[in-house]
């Protein structure tokens, strides 16, 4: 059976965390490829600062494209929103048949996961591979489903680069180079 990697988020931007993230979870959990699923809007957040899907799409495409086992998702854009995990994989099995999924999220979501619609149902057919974030290191998994690992730490989030781009300042060293003169 395949193992495919799901990394759900609003990617507004994608930043060298997320590469650095998906890089060790591609080696660490021996996956096929890890399909970045961008979130049109996530049920948890504003939806006042989120850049447009196809901007945030185009972004992780061009980020992305140095590596053929990251690809980029829109299959959430065409589904009902905000979006909801528990539908976006039902899609997912319907398209790729005979495969594992591994959901990869930050440590800061398990503060949220018995919110999320079905989650019973999505821990009992994926794995979460949660990657510890600063200041949950002492959250513990409560499913055997989920796992957490010591992944590479970058210290950088999407607010600060959004803020820097208001401020006119550099956001080189926090997203790849690639993406810099289209944001």
């Amino acid at each position: 059976m395949k193992r495919l990697g799901l990394f759900f988020g609003s990617f507004n931007p994608i930043h060298l965390g997320h590469l650095a993230v998906a890089e060790y979870m591609l080696k660490e959990l021996q996956l096929e490829k890890i399909l970045f699923i961008i979130s049109p809007l996530n049920p948890f957040k504003q939806s006042a600062d989120l850049w447009t899907p196809e901007k945030r799409l185009m972004l992780v495409q061009k980020a992305i494209n140095y590596n053929p086992q990251l690809e980029a998702s829109d299959i959430e854009f065409s589904l009902p929103q905000p979006s909801y995990t528990y539908i976006t994989l039902e899609k997912l099995k319907n398209l790729y048949p005979d495969t594992k999924f591994a959901i990869i999220v930050g440590s800061d979501n398990l503060l949220r996961l018995k919110e999320w619609k079905e989650i019973e149902t999505i821990l009992g057919e994926n794995t979460f591979e949660v990657f510890q974030r600063s200041g949950t290191e002492h959250l513990q998994p409560f499913h055997p489903n989920i796992h957490i690992h010591k992944s590479p730490f970058v210290d950088v989030s999407a607010t600060e680069i959004r803020q820097k781009l208001v401020e006119g300042k550099s956001v080189a060293g926090l997203v790849p180079d690639s993406i810099i003169e289209l944001m």
